[in-house]
């Protein structure tokens, strides 16, 4: 990604993401760019999810994956269009594929593309990589609500 901007640290990212913990699954911002952003979750065998998911063989669930590539996404288009303390809506995540298991240990590099924002519709591309290996990838939609 060229044109780097900025970077995050966690607390810069609770500037922008009302998520909290336990809820929070985006830990830094590598790089933002023009057009897409790098984040890191790091997941640990402390995560709470892990103690039913599953007790002897933890494997991050699918669905708090697409969760850490949509707050990548959220964060991207609130930095980029200076829509702070705006709530962000997914409308749709399509195309999701699981690739590989995600498990403690792992730090997944999210990696999000914007493919088109207008009005206050965002489409983003999402891509989440473990060790070089895709771990995840979404097409997401999402509605900033401009109102509030």
């Amino acid at each position: 990604m060229a044109d780097t901007t900025y970077a995050m640290e966690y607390e810069d990212i609770k500037k922008y993401l009302p998520h909290r913990y336990p809820f929070l699954f985006v830990d830094r911002v590598i790089e933002i760019g023009e057009t897409g952003l790098h984040a890191v979750k790091n997941v640990t065998g402390n995560e709470a999810f892990f103690q039913g998911h599953f007790p002897d063989y933890a494997v991050m669930p699918g669905v708090l994956q697409v969760e850490a590539l949509a707050q990548a996404s959220a964060l991207f288009v609130i930095f980029k269009y200076k829509l702070k303390n705006k709530p962000v809506y997914f409308m749709s995540i399509d195309k999701v594929r699981f690739r590989t298991p995600v498990l403690p240990g792992d730090t997944i590099d999210l990696y999000v593309d914007l493919v088109r924002f207008g009005g206050k519709v965002a489409r983003v591309h999402g891509k989440g990589m473990v060790n070089g290996k895709v771990a995840i990838e979404a097409e997401m939609v999402a509605m900033i609500d401009l109102d509030k």
